[in-house]
């Protein structure tokens, strides 16, 4: 039996409704309060008056419903009453209700089978079985515990809790398996790092690995105003690297490939580097810079997005990383939410109110760059939220990438490209192409790429060694060339290898000359430092930003050769 098509729930001023999804997308009903609906036959099943409810959550298996409302206090400073109720999806029954007093964080958290529950209390995580609320099972115990991300997938079920550092100690990362928290050697794993305000926890599919975006609220180095960001792999077998990244700046985004062995990472200044790296942390494939902040897997894993939305203009490389074949590159302006189809197909992109307040809508995508569907709510009403209703995995089965744009019957709207500002005194002039930024192609789209192989951390390391001892011999055979010509000998002994630099006849001149290269030798071997991930002192830094004045006086002295 084929599987039905997922539909797509939009939320907004104009009211909650259900739209079908491809091929049709008509509307299919529309709700006016919080209520329960089977959407297989549209039967009603429960309606909640929660008129203060904020925030909605399904367990993984749709038994168990979370809603979250404001916590409040009474005018006499009694606290409030409880603000986040769990309710029986069957029964409508309110299984419990716990104070929740922030919204970060709100909703518990449940292993995919709902065997365990678990939720963050107060310096403790607490785990509850088998959906018994009224027992906490088990709780793991570590002093100040910020946060904790529980893996996906089959039993045994592991935890990752963060705990921030202070005192001059270091924040970590560990990974338990539940429900062994206690003794000294009951952590799987451990990852301990100082820059860290707060983190980010990704488990992979498989739950073997966990990747940590550690960052900070501040650059001290005042390179960057986001903060600073590192990126940490730990395995579960006890394995844990720090990823290397070839680009400084910011760490946009990370993603784990479906199959679990991969990952793809967003990262420095713009315009941003992609590149997708192995369990081992070494590089893959390198799809170069561009207009990005963002990358999304389709639920196959044989499909990414690359894309840059937010402060960007919302462009879309669409890749097959089987091939590493670049299938379309489709505009999104304004968008402020992408998600894909669980049919592995197709993509909704959309622009919703808080974040844009005008021209809101959406549009659902084929993933060779078509707009198959569009919708633009009218100028005085909004769109606060669009989502896929979700499959479980292996109920669409994966398809061949095809390369050739889909037939759409949505007209095609020619984008109007904002031309650049020029002042009066050159408007009359012939206009010059001028980039702030030359963006690097991706590895495979290089020149003589063809021959070009991603280089592991240890390749990298020696072929860095190599480039050094060469460079240090090219220098050694200039200055012997530069002896030779300032002190010059018999035709017959001067060996046949020796350079001869451009020489100004005044000692002094040359020596400055000669101590400006040596410089500016010194800031380049920093500067591939600094991009290897090495976190340069005060006075490197001073010398990398007195580059351009050197290269400029050593300019003026030559020129004067």
């Amino acid at each position: 039996m084929a599987p039905s098509t997922p539909l797509l729930a939009v939320r907004g001023s104009e009211g909650l409704y259900m739209v079908n999804g491809p091929p049709n997308f008509t509307e299919n009903t529309v709700f006016l309060r919080v209520n329960l609906v089977n959407v297989a036959d549209n039967e009603l099943l429960h309606s909640f008056d929660l008129p203060k409810a904020v925030c909605l959550e399904f367990s993984p298996k749709n038994t168990v419903l979370v809603i979250w409302q404001p916590y409040t206090t009474s005018k006499d400073g009694t606290s409030g009453v409880p603000n986040l109720q769990l309710y029986d999806v069957k029964t409508g029954k309110c299984l419990k209700s716990f104070i929740q007093k922030k919204m970060q964080n709100w909703c518990p958290s449940w292993a995919d089978d709902e065997s365990i529950c678990a939720r963050n209390v107060n310096n403790e995580v607490h785990f509850f079985e088998n959906n018994n609320f009224s027992t906490i099972a088990n709780k793991l115990h570590l002093q100040k515990i910020s946060d904790f991300v529980l893996s996906p997938g089959p039993q045994p079920c592991k935890v990752a809790v963060y705990v921030p550092g202070s005192k001059g100690a270091p924040s970590f990362v560990r990974l338990y398996q539940y429900p062994s928290f206690s003794g000294p050697h009951a952590a799987l794993a451990n990852k301990s790092f100082f820059k860290a305000d707060k983190v980010t926890m990704l488990w992979n599919k498989k739950a073997t690995a966990v990747l940590v975006i550690a960052s900070t609220d501040v650059d001290k180095t005042g390179a960057s105003y986001y903060g600073e960001q590192t990126l940490h792999y730990i395995a579960t077998n006890g394995e844990s690297a720090v990823v290397q990244l070839p680009k400084s700046g910011p760490i946009y985004d990370v993603v784990w490939n479906s199959s679990s062995t991969e990952f793809c990472a967003v990262y420095g200044f713009m315009p941003a580097k992609a590149t997708i790296f192995n369990l081992k942390c070494d590089p893959v494939f390198d799809f170069g810079t561009g207009p990005r902040n963002a990358a999304y897997y389709s639920p196959h894993g044989h499909i990414l997005v690359l894309a840059g939305f937010g402060n960007l203009r919302g462009q879309m490389e669409v890749w097959d990383v089987k091939n590493y074949k670049l299938i379309s590159k489709p505009v999104a302006s304004d968008s402020t939410y992408f998600a894909w189809c669980p049919d592995g197909e197709h993509i909704v992109t959309a622009t919703c109110a808080p974040r844009l307040r005008v021209s809101n809508g959406y549009k659902i995508w084929h993933y060779t760059g078509s707009i198959l569907h569009k919708y633009d709510v009218p100028s005085n009403a909004e769109i606060w939220q669009v989502s896929w209703q979700p499959f479980l995995d292996g109920v669409f089965p994966a398809k061949a990438v095809t390369y050739h744009a889909v037939a759409s019957e949505v007209p095609e709207v020619e984008s109007k490209v904002a031309k650049a500002y020029r002042p009066p005194a050159l408007r009359n002039k012939p206009i010059t192409s001028s980039k702030l930024h030359e963006e690097e192609p991706p590895q495979n789209m290089k020149p003589h790429s063809g021959s070009d192989k991603p280089l592991s951390k240890t390749a990298l390391k020696n072929q860095r060694k190599h480039e050094a001892k060469k460079a240090a011999k090219q220098e050694a055979r200039s200055e012997s060339g530069q002896d030779l010509a300032l002190n010059p000998a018999p035709q017959q002994n001067t060996p046949r290898n020796a350079v001869s630099l451009p020489t100004s006849g005044d000692p002094e001149v040359d020596k400055k000359i000669k101590n400006l290269r040596k410089k500016l030798k010194a800031i380049e071997q920093l500067k591939e430092q600094a991009a290897g991930g090495k976190q340069l002192e005060k006075n490197q830094m001073e010398k990398i930003q007195k580059e351009k004045a050197l290269l400029q006086e050593l300019e003026d002295l030559e020129l004067g050769i």
